[in-house]
């Protein structure tokens, strides 16, 4: 998958027919333990074999939605180092089924120059997404960091939440949703992924937010 490096249009007629264009749903992805983590410690993601396997063609369906991947620096790291462990579930997106962009956003993009599968950047989480719909090509943008997400809920980002269950505790790691002081927000339920249901896949929406969060930030390192 070969790096894009977008940039704002000059032609403003380019820059309308952009605003026009059709686009997808930004959704956030993840499996969760039983008690609410979304990796275990060090970023330890061999729990997730543990997972009812979808059919393959759930998979693709699944995949064949998203057109842009955005995950943050942390997770990239921790997939380098356990590149050796991890097995074919883990080791890359949908199983392999996924070909998209892949964004990572990091102050520090110029680290993961020589590594060609993906884009890095260091922009805001709100441009994030703006230059990842730009990409998608219509297709769904997909967050699959804790801390990314948590910006862009912050910011009302977030159109659909896609939430599967894992039949394990993992007592420490990232936790799906952290904010100091605690944060609400209410969501409400569509209905399950379909032939997702032995892994309890289930869609929501947004329905409101209370309480006072913490600021959203602009940290591309989660």
């Amino acid at each position: 998958m070969a790096p894009h490096r977008p940039d704002r249009p000059d032609d403003p007629v380019a820059a309308t027919a952009s605003m026009r264009a059709p686009r997808g749903r930004v959704t956030w992805g993840f499996t969760a333990s039983l008690d609410g983590f979304i990796t275990g410690p060090e970023h330890d993601m061999a729990w997730l074999e543990a997972c009812p396997p979808m059919d393959g063609e759930v998979v693709a369906r699944l995949a064949d939605n998203v057109g842009v991947i955005i995950s943050g620096r942390r997770g990239y790291d921790a997939a380098v180092a356990q590149a050796a462990e991890r097995g074919e579930l883990t080791s890359e997106a949908y199983g392999g089924a996924w070909s998209g962009v892949e964004i990572i956003l990091t102050h520090r993009p110029e680290e993961l120059a020589g590594d060609p599968s993906v884009t890095a950047l260091d922009v805001d989480v709100a441009e994030a997404i703006r230059r990842a719909h730009e990409l998608a090509g219509g297709r769904d943008v997909q967050i699959i960091s804790a801390d990314i997400a948590r910006q862009a809920l912050e910011l009302d980002l977030v159109d659909e939440p896609q939430i599967f269950s894992a039949p394990v505790m993992l007592g420490d790691g990232t936790r799906a949703f952290s904010v100091p002081g605690g944060r609400r927000i209410d969501w409400e339920l569509v209905g399950p992924i379909p032939g997702a249901e032995a892994g309890c896949g289930r869609i929501y929406r947004p329905r409101g937010a209370a309480g006072n969060g913490a600021a959203a930030g602009s940290s591309g390192d989660g």
